[in-house]
């Protein structure tokens, strides 16, 4: 005769919670219970088997499996194996109290009722009922597997799709730990997790399709179809070249590197947020050398350069590889932000880095000369370029241009494609009164400036629902047909005090923002706060190229729209140097730099 309730333990690289959770399981007071311990590809298997070795019981089973395949595919492994008409679960992390699983079958009881959920002992910030808090009836559901859907959303993965009646104990009776290594904080910007921070951690080598709670929805299966089905056959006279570090925003402009018959092998950091982009690679052809023991496999692999890149998370693994191959032809890429470094005590690596690369390129002119000053006497300011290593790839503009919002309503429309950098409530609701929309598109919930808008939002789109408008994220393949419905796009708003001293530049100052180049893509020209008598970058490239609709104050902004909207001369000058703010353009440069320092 089967067991009342079966009770599913996922654990991956939680060994050390492991034996807090089954000493609760043991603890219950309902004892007609059957468990399975299902290990999804834990780096250290033996770990596990120890924690079950020292506490035996028959009713406890390990079931486990060498690569990690995700919760949904332990869970439904869990699920078919079982055999009980009822499920309960108690992640390796979390923990039940003795009455847990009395309460919540006492609510199953009643034949209506399909899924019980228990109160936590900490709020987990979440809409959805986490896992150790519910049990529900044994059902034709299964869980939603990786190949279709991986998010922080349990509602999305199955609890949406149970029916039937809830219940709720009303008492709390289990623990929800809150930690780094939380599947749920891998997934979430709020945790200082996102997408390629799930994908390091576990290893996931196919192109997501993937949600998090804090910000929208990316399908890697469709946006990387077109350069997974390419083949990119090595020319006879190609460079290997080692990728260090991360990608950032548009990691497949490296196969521009590819197509030119240069074989590609990845290194990546494993300090790397959401949005920085590390291996394995969704769009392929770039393998991954063993994260565990890289100087063995970089000795293998031998390549003819290292190209290390690209922000202040990648500088200890680049300083890192540089010191442990100091013979080998090295290129540092940096884009910011030397300022970070200096804050987190790296300044001493980034700067050693610089002195001893075979070729340093910064982002713009003037992150170049700031670190030409830095580094007087230290660098050969011959080994210094610029090249922005953030641009996207070339691909993406070969989609039909939109027409205008503007055109239908005659009412100027702006756009902000991520965070709304400098962007404030004041700010927002003077456009609304002066007839100027502003449609924000992807933003994320996260610490920090990234997250500054949840602030401000609501009572933007309370106070000017008819001019503040919240959109998805647009992806890259969106750019074009998404964005150039609008007139003009933002970037950083800022004031810059550096009175034309380049010692005294900010980030804001050197930096080139990746939103410019996605912009240009869509023939929009850029919103920028003028600061006369400042160096800023950003500011001296929309000037030269005529993209830029500069303002000193939100007075300015509609009288400068105006003038876009009746001439069209920014929405043209977007268009004609778009092609110069892709990868593609400057890829032959970096390649004879390659062969240059290879030599």
């Amino acid at each position: 005769m089967s067991a009342a309730v079966g009770v599913l333990l996922p654990v991956h690289d939680q060994a050390a919670f492991l034996p807090r959770a089954l000493e609760s399981l043991l603890a219950q007071t309902w004892g007609d219970w059957t468990a399975l311990v299902l290990d999804d590809g834990s780096p250290d298997p033996s770990a596990v088997a120890a924690v079950l070795a020292a506490l035996p019981d028959p009713r406890v089973r390990p079931v486990r499996w060498a690569d990690n395949r995700g919760l949904g595919a332990t869970l439904n492994t869990g699920l078919d194996a079982l055999g009980t008409p009822l499920v309960a679960y108690l992640p390796a992390d979390d923990v039940w109290s003795p009455d847990h699983l009395a309460a919540l079958l006492g609510c199953l009881v009643d034949p209506a009722v399909v899924l019980a959920r228990s109160g936590l002992a900490e709020p987990s910030d979440t809409g959805y009922a986490q896992l150790v808090q519910v049990a529900h009836r044994v059902t034709a559901e299964r869980w939603t597997e990786r190949a279709e859907l991986e998010t922080d959303d349990l509602g999305r993965l199955m609890w949406d799709r149970l029916g039937g009646r809830t219940a709720d104990t009303g008492r709390v009776t289990c623990t929800w730990t809150r930690h780094p290594a939380q599947r749920s904080a891998a997934l979430r910007e709020s945790r200082d997790g996102g997408l390629n921070v799930f994908r390091s951690r576990y290893r996931v080598r196919e192109p997501l399709r993937f949600a998090s709670s804090d910000g929208g929805d990316v399908d890697e299966v469709a946006r990387y179809a077109r350069f997974r089905s390419r083949a990119y056959p090595p020319s006879p006279d190609g460079l290997r070249v080692l990728v260090v570090g991360e990608l950032a925003f548009n990691p497949e402009r490296v196969l521009a590197l590819a197509e030119r018959g240069h074989r590609l092998t990845g290194l990546w950091t494993t300090d790397g947020l959401g949005d920085a982009t590390v291996g394995p690679l969704p769009f392929g052809h770039v393998p991954d050398l063993p994260g565990d023991d890289w100087r063995a496999g970089v000795r293998e692999l031998a390549p003819d350069v290292i190209w290390a890149q690209l922000n202040w998370r990648a500088v200890p693994l680049a300083h890192a590889v540089r010191s442990a191959f100091p013979e080998l032809p090295f290129v540092w890429t940096f884009k910011e932000a030397p300022q970070r470094s200096v804050v987190r005590g790296e300044w001493p690596l980034l700067a050693d880095l610089v002195t001893r690369a075979s070729a340093s390129l910064f982002a713009t002119e003037e992150e170049h000369d700031w670190f030409a000053l830095a580094l007087a006497g230290r660098v050969d300011p011959d080994r210094l370029g610029v090249l922005d290593g953030d641009l996207p790839k070339r691909d993406w503009l070969d989609a039909p241009l939109s027409a205008k919002l503007s055109d239908r309503d005659g009412q100027p429309h702006t756009v902000v494609a991520g965070r709304p950098a400098g962007l404030d409530l004041d700010l927002v609701l003077a456009l609304a009164r002066r007839g100027v929309h502003v449609h924000l598109h992807g933003q994320k919930r996260a610490p920090g400036p990234t997250g500054s808008w949840t602030g401000w939002l609501d009572a933007a789109l309370a106070a000017a629902p008819g001019f503040v408008h919240v959109h998805p994220a647009v992806g890259p393949e969106e750019w074009v047909g998404v964005l150039s419905r609008y007139d003009a796009g933002w970037l950083h708003r800022f004031d810059s005090a550096n009175g034309g001293d380049l010692r005294r530049a900010t980030w804001d100052d050197l930096n080139s923002p990746a939103r410019l180049p996605v912009y240009l893509a869509a023939g929009l020209p850029v919103l920028q706060q003028a600061n006369p008598g400042s160096l800023v970058s950003v500011e001296r490239v929309l000037r030269r190229d005529g993209t830029g609709l500069l303002y000193r104050s939100a007075e300015d902004v509609p009288e400068v729209l105006a003038g876009e909207l009746a001439s069209r001369r920014g929405a043209a000058a977007a268009l004609a140097v778009r092609e110069q703010h892709t990868f593609d353009a400057h890829a032959d440069r970096l390649v004879e730099l390659f062969h240059a320092v290879a030599r």
